[in-house]
């Protein structure tokens, strides 16, 4: 593993605890469909289906971590979103939710975890 892999798996499992901190059931992590891509994280909101993009950076590096959500990124969301429906029997009542979570690793201290909800 190399050290970007290793940072974006270590934002992720960051990530993942603040949604079940949140109350939210982590029901995947990395889940590929294809060669479409992948999903961070799946999990649900009470009865909604929330598809979670995380995106981890170090202070200093680049421009915010939440910033690097582009247009292309949040149309492929929702195609990965349809996919896992569709591979998993449909969507729950509540619908589906496409939620961002950024993560910020400064250079001393504790990360900064912002979880912004229904982003896409």
């Amino acid at each position: 593993m190399n050290a970007r892999s290793a940072l974006g798996k270590y934002g992720e499992t960051l990530a993942a605890r603040r949604l079940v901190a949140a109350g939210m059931t982590v029901l995947e992590r990395n889940w590929r469909c294809g060669r479409t891509g992948e999903i961070d994280i799946v999990a649900r909101d009470g009865d909604v289906l929330v598809v979670c993009e995380v995106k981890t950076r170090r202070a200093g590096a680049y421009e915010h971590p939440m910033a690097a959500v582009t247009p292309e990124k949040a149309e492929r969301l929702r195609g990965l979103a349809e996919c896992w429906i569709h591979a998993h029997g449909g969507a729950p009542p509540g619908g589906v939710r496409i939620d961002l979570v950024g993560v910020l690793l400064p250079g001393r201290g504790a990360p900064v975890v912002e979880h912004a909800r229904g982003v896409v």
